[in-house]
């Protein structure tokens, strides 16, 4: 690793300014415990009202979708805030690394190879680990790779992962063009964030998953706190930065290839959780952040699509509208601090 520090004062404030922080307006926990009310209000809403026909039918399939939506919203959501603590960044998010774009690359050479019936055809348990395996391979061999040099550095890896999924994009884009409009339409619905179309067989597998990496991040959480004050105090109060940088990546590069394989790229919903979580926490502890992050990304999903569905009659939009906009504020955030 580089022996220069990696600071960011906004991501690692004074004490003092923790503490008038706090004093303002209502308590941390009364803020985890209405945004967790907020969070059962909006799923009630969404798997009990407005049901036209059988209930059961109705309810059960509200209920594969509801799965999706809270991996989903967990795996994103908390691997978002992970990945910002140890870039120091409030602006990235882990789809700087090219998970989308190793995900489009794989689902577009399918389709170039084999034919648009094959996505179909391979859709199952075998293809959703195969897929998390291959996105999980790529990281590991990028890290590997990048980590074990004298000149290492995680600001390497960052702009490694950003021309690497520059590339894969570029590739993607050239097969697309040679496909026919039939493929390419067959295509196109694989490569965005779909929650209405996960099968009910992938859900135990996948929550099993995040909450296996969710018990380590957990675990690991006052670590994620003393990473916030740079990597050489991190490394006087006895972290070891690089093994610990290492583990965390590949924790998060778990969470968002499950996440992905099973729902569908989702470039702007993990930043918009995030930005939202350090706003309405009013801390930067992860024993707060953590939760917050996962209950406004479960309001944002089941709230939008109740919203989506009874409101506008647009059931399958809510992935494009908020791409959309957290994309625009994305774009605000960095025309406002001018870089990264």
């Amino acid at each position: 690793m580089s022996d220069t520090p990696m600071t960011a004062p906004s991501l690692a404030p004074t004490s003092a300014a923790l503490t008038k922080q706090a004093r303002r307006g209502m308590p941390v926990a009364a803020r985890l415990a209405v945004a967790a009310a907020l969070a059962a209000a909006s799923v009630a809403a969404f798997l009990l009202l407005f049901i036209e026909g059988s209930f059961d039918f109705a309810f059960e399939r509200r209920l594969t979708v509801f799965g999706t939506m809270v991996v989903v919203a967990f795996a994103q959501a908390v691997a978002t805030v992970v990945f910002q603590t140890i870039t120091h960044n409030r602006l990235l998010t882990p789809s700087i690394m090219g998970f989308d774009a190793v995900y489009i690359l794989m689902q577009t050479l399918l389709v170039s190879v084999f034919g648009g019936r094959v996505l179909a055809a391979t859709d199952g348990l075998p293809k959703l680990i195969t897929q998390t395996l291959l996105m999980v391979a790529f990281t590991m061999l990028l890290f590997g790779w990048l980590f074990s040099g004298r000149r290492g550095s995680l600001h390497v890896l960052l702009l490694v992962g950003v021309v690497l999924g520059l590339a894969f994009r570029s590739l993607s884009d050239f097969l697309q063009r040679l496909l026919s409009p039939a493929e390419y339409d067959v295509l196109s619905t694989r490569l965005f964030g779909r929650l209405s179309t996960a099968e009910p067989e992938y859900l135990p597998l996948a929550g099993g998953v995040c909450l296996v990496v969710g018990a380590v991040i957990w675990w690991r959480r006052y670590r994620l706190d003393t990473l916030l004050l740079g990597q050489e105090t991190a490394t006087n109060l006895g972290i070891t930065h690089k093994r610990e940088l290492t583990v965390l990546l590949l924790l998060v590069s778990v969470l968002i290839a499950m996440s992905t394989a099973l729902a569908g790229p989702m470039t702007f919903f993990g930043f918009l959780t995030a930005m939202l979580a350090y706003q309405f926490a009013g801390t930067h502890r992860h024993l707060i952040v953590l939760p917050m992050a996962f209950l406004i990304g479960l309001i944002t999903l089941t709230g939008g699509q109740f919203v989506m569905e009874h409101v506008f009659y647009a059931s399958g939009m809510l992935t494009v509208v908020i791409e959309f906009l957290g994309g625009a504020i994305f774009l605000a955030h960095l025309l406002r601090k001018g870089s990264l």
